[in-house]
């Protein structure tokens, strides 16, 4: 490979919202660039970047241009410019739609493009705080406040530290769990009667291995009956035997990770007796991994965190317009063009721009990377170890830019070689379109032209690796998820191709071109064996009702007009899959704060919204839109309830970590967890019976104090611990007096009044603390191995 430009510019970046209020659809930011190399910069240079919000041209400051490219990607350049001196600096005023009131907002991985093209990448800017009222509301009617020290402490005032015997021991709560005052003791040598289910064998061997050797302990005998319901599980424990139930291995398998649960790192458990079978056949996790990449280690470690608290479906979303993921022997460009994000050095092959702050390195591993026929192989057997069914997702006919991309390469190439037969094979685009469209995510040319016949020949080739690669891992392929949301209006409306083949069928609207590519779609997947599934838009843009298909349903966010899309689909005969964005959308930020990382469309995710879904009533939402305002209550009155087949029809939950803050595999995990507790428990745990908000407060209450004594901790204990979200304590001062409290009780909180970091070393907070003559406080929750949340401050005037 050729080596990329070294030596480049230094230059320092600021960036800074400057007000949210410019209007109701716009903010004003600004941007400072200063050169603080050595060298002057030559004239003819192009700063590049990423941002989630669409720059105004017409605002931008005199003097420079601003220029949308694709996508995320935008540029600021100067037309009339001279040499860029050492130390001189330019600032840049500009608007931009939507808003800014944190750190996902603004913008990120600049790089600047010098007069001969080469591209040196200059990272993140240093991001100015959001103090100002205008900073940290996204219009005037913004009527959610700032989930700051004292908004945490009144959202956490109600909750209590239980004693432990109050703070159920098993994650998700199962049906029944009565235990006495006996205690089992297991050790290494524990004998274990269980030969017909290896590798729950072997799992529980790896469990004891970690515990001292104990010569006159228990047996465990892992037992199998099929008259239990399927997951169903008993686990029965006696000073000297232990004994693990399950209708089948997968059964088994649950009843051991409870068992994981209940073990003492010196190997003892409380005698009892454990009842336990799954609300929902279907408890699933989305993990986006186009968007920016994630190792085989991060997937194998999230499969992991999955199978112990009992979801058993990994909706593994492999190709959006950012990227391709998945070698495919027949098409290498899909991997070599659509796996790789950057500016290519001279000599390098094309690729894919720049996305989501991935910069200009073709070599960035959260922006390029893609699974070998082997690794994705080697993800299935783990899946399948673990009882999770693997459910790729190739997104089509729209969020296909990746592929779209890497088949005009390829078709470059054969026609420059002369095979244009070769070159029109696997072509997903028509060459002559002049449609206009700009989709979600701001691209201009990433829909399927699915008038094309190489399009259906490219999906069979696909479904044919990809159902081959199932077999050489020896697990069933039984369902392949095609996406299907998010087509830009405009799409195929001025390709001659589409055209063609309407006029051909007599078709008048592009609905019934998308009928017809969906049914092709279901074709060729019948004729492999796999069935076929998708987000809502493939039931809700289908003239044709498909009764007992799968479908996700995702956008119930508030003023979206389909905030009942579930209960209409599952009455009108789908099986649902709630992915609801208002409460299972894990990429979503926790909380409204400038610090916390995440989307905010359809709203704040924190853990108690998966929790507090109730998935049967029509439709529990949030008590409040995404800006605070209460709902419509003509809107809450005219919502469809779910009928008696339609609960029926709702199949299970399954939470969504979309992967554009995804950045790194610790970030995964803080935006994974602890919310994939809260799903789980949802999922599996029995109908919770909510009669009122007491009920649930209750509820909530005993769960948020099983994260905090038991749960947290026990990830903590891992050999290697999850980087899971300590959530910031709540705080206030009153009459000289600091007060704080926790979201999940038993997390310790920690402080100091000198001004230094608070750490496992610090005071921690049991009691209210007199602050005679301190100015500075700062707090702190810190989990069992010392890592600590991020850090509140209180800046008091000395008493």
């Amino acid at each position: 490979m050729t080596d990329r430009p070294t030596g480049g510019p230094a230059i320092a970046i600021a960036w800074e919202c400057l007000s949210n209020f410019t209007r109701d659809d716009a903010f004003t930011a600004r941007l400072t660039l200063r050169n603080v190399g050595r060298e002057p910069i030559a004239p003819g240079w192009t700063l590049c970047f990423n941002t989630c919000r669409k720059i105004l041209p017409a605002t931008v400051s005199a003097g420079f241009r601003a220029t949308h490219l694709n996508g995320d990607l935008f540029a600021f350049s100067m037309p009339d410019s001279a040499a860029w001196l050492p130390g001189q600096a330019y600032e840049i005023v500009y608007e931009s739609l939507h808003w800014a009131i944190s750190i996902t907002d603004a913008p990120l991985g600049f790089y600047l493009r010098d007069a001969a093209g080469l591209a040196f990448d200059l990272g993140d800017p240093v991001i100015a705080p959001f103090t100002r009222l205008e900073q940290r509301h996204r219009m005037r009617g913004d009527l959610l406040p700032t989930a700051d020290a004292a908004w945490r402490f009144e959202q956490d005032a109600a909750l209590t530290l239980l004693p432990q015997d109050e703070v159920g021991r098993i994650t998700p709560r199962p049906r029944l769990a009565r235990f006495d005052a006996r205690r089992c003791r297991l050790g290494q040598s524990t004998p274990i009667d269980g030969a017909t289910l290896e590798y729950e064998t072997v799992f529980l061997r790896s469990l004891l291995a970690t515990l001292p050797e104990e010569e006159d302990g228990a047996r465990v005998a892992l037992e199998t009956d099929p008259a239990l319901e399927p997951e169903a599980y008993l686990l029965e424990i006696a000073p000297d035997r232990v004994l693990v139930r399950g209708a089948g291995a997968h059964g088994v398998f649950n009843g051991l990770q409870s068992l994981a649960q209940l073990l003492a790192p010196d190997g003892t458990l409380p005698c009892g007796r454990v009842v336990d079978t799954p609300r929902f056949a279907y408890r699933g996790m989305m993990l986006d991994v186009a968007r920016h990449f994630s190792s085989v280690d991060t997937v194998l470690r999230l499969l992991d965190c999955m199978a112990s608290y009992k979801l058993n479906r990994f909706h593994f979303h492999l190709t959006d317009d950012e990227g391709w993921r998945l070698a495919i022997a027949a098409l290498p460009e899909l991997t070599e063009v659509g796996a790789r994000r950057g500016v290519p050095a001279p000599g390098e092959p094309p690729c894919l721009p720049p996305s989501f702050g991935s910069g200009a390195d073709t070599r960035s591993p959260a922006g390029s990377g893609f699974y070998t026929a082997d690794e994705f192989v080697a993800i299935l057997r783990h899946a399948q170890r673990l009882h999770i069914e693997v459910i790729p997702e190739f997104n089509m006919p729209g969020h296909a830019r990746a592929a779209v991309e890497a088949m005009r390469v390829r078709h470059a190439r054969l026609t420059a070689a002369g095979d244009a037969a070769g070159a029109e094979e696997y072509l997903l685009s028509d060459p002559d379109d002049a449609s206009s469209y700009e989709s979600v995510q701001l691209w201009h040319d990433n829909v399927m032209c699915i008038a094309l016949p190489s399009v259906d020949r490219f999906i069979d080739t696909v479904v044919a690796e990809v159902a081959a690669l199932y077999r050489r891992a020896g697990v069933p392929l039984r369902v392949l998820h095609t996406g299907g949301d998010e087509v830009p209006v405009g799409a195929w409306l001025r390709s001659p191709a589409c055209q063609a083949r309407m006029r051909e069928r007599g078709w008048i609207e592009p609905r019934q071109l998308r009928d017809d590519f969906q049914a092709r779609c279901r074709a060729i997947l019948a004729r492999h064996g796999i069935g076929f599934t998708g987000w809502e838009e493939t039931a809700l843009t289908s003239s044709s009702r498909q009764g007992g298909e799968d479908v996700y349903v995702w956008n119930n966010g508030w003023g979206s007009g389909q905030e009942d899309c579930a209960n209409l689909l599952a009455n009108a005969g789908y099986q649902v899959v709630l992915s609801s964005a208002a409460s299972l959308y894990f990429d979503f930020a926790y909380a409204k704060h400038p610090q916390e990382p995440g989307y905010y469309w359809a709203g704040f995710v924190d853990t108690r919204e998966p929790f507090g879904l109730d998935p049967l009533e029509a439709p529990l939402l949030p008590p409040h839109d995404a800006m605070g305002r209460a709902p419509d209550p003509a809107r809450m009155a005219a919502l469809a309830p779910l009928d008696a087949d339609g609960r029926a029809r709702i199949k299970g939950l399954q939470g969504q970590l979309w992967g554009e803050n995804a950045r790194s595999r610790e970030r995964v995990e803080y935006l994974a967890l602890p919310r994939l507790i809260g799903l789980a428990e949802r999922a599996w745990s029995a109908d919770p019976g909510w009669k009122n908000a007491d009920g649930l407060a209750q509820d909530w209450n005993e769960f948020a104090n099983r994260l905090g004594q038991r749960e947290l901790p026990r990830l903590d204990r891992l050999p290697a611990p999850w980087h899971y979200r300590l959530p910031p304590p709540g705080a206030v001062v009153k009459e000289g007096r600091l007060h704080a409290n926790i979201a999940l009780p038993g997390l310790a909180v920690h402080y100091t009044l000198d001004g230094s970091e608070p750490g496992a070393d610090s005071p921690r907070y049991t009691a209210p603390v007199a602050l005679d003559g301190c100015s500075t406080l700062k707090l702190a929750s810190v989990d069992t191995r010392g890592r600590a949340s991020r850090i509140v401050t209180l800046n008091l005037e000395p008493s």
